[in-house]
């Protein structure tokens, strides 16, 4: 059996494979970028019908890296898989508190989640940053209900979560709520890989 090993051609031939996936959605090319990447990280061309972009996600995500912006995550898993190299040269760094013992203890207190305790903790941090939630439900349902509640404004919110209890609800409050642009799945699909593959695909979108 023959195989590529190469990994840049086998990025270059994972694209081309997901390509005509997306030829009927009149998609734009920064648009192309970021499906193709959500798709590539979940082997699955299905997400191609459930990717909601708002129509300024993409440049308020590029400008706010460009600017130097942080980024946000209620997960190891997401931090992890964002280009920390890439977004240094930016002057951004990625962030993520849902193993600080502070954190922890304060929601054992408060009986919520450590993701929401995170939310909190970074405060007033979110405003002008990107949020990227890939895992935690209650993580995106606290950042919303920051913004209901303050004048903080992230530039972009990446919501992806994934599950079956929360969810799908918290991705429907984004899309039908957010003041600012977002990008997200709608219904249960999402999780980490999706989120980290998003902010990567913003990272990508301008060579330095």
């Amino acid at each position: 059996m023959q195989y590529i090993t190469e990994p840049m051609a086998i990025e270059e031939r994972s694209m081309e494979i997901i390509a005509p996936y997306l030829t009927s959605l009149n998609l734009k090319p920064e648009e192309i970028k970021v499906f193709s990447r959500i798709i590539h990280a979940a082997g699955d061309p299905e997400y191609s019908k459930v990717i909601e972009i708002h129509a300024e996600a993409i440049n308020a995500g590029c400008k706010a890296l460009e600017a130097g912006c942080d980024i946000f995550c209620d997960v190891e898993m997401v931090r992890t898989g964002i280009n920390k190299r890439r977004l240094a040269e930016y002057g951004g760094t990625v962030n993520c508190l849902i193993g600080d013992e502070t954190v922890a203890s304060t929601a054992k207190e408060l009986g919520i989640t450590r993701s929401m305790v995170a939310m909190r903790t970074f405060g007033e941090r979110l405003h002008g940053s990107i949020i990227a939630i890939g895992n935690a439900p209650t993580a995106l349902f606290e950042v919303l209900n920051m913004m209901k509640n303050t004048n903080i404004r992230p530039a972009l919110i990446i919501g992806v979560p994934v599950g079956f209890v929360g969810a799908s609800e918290s991705k429907d409050l984004l899309a039908e709520t957010c003041p600012v642009p977002y990008i997200t799945v709608r219904g249960n699909k999402g999780g980490s890989p999706i989120a980290a593959a998003i902010t990567n695909a913003l990272l990508y979108m301008h060579k330095r």
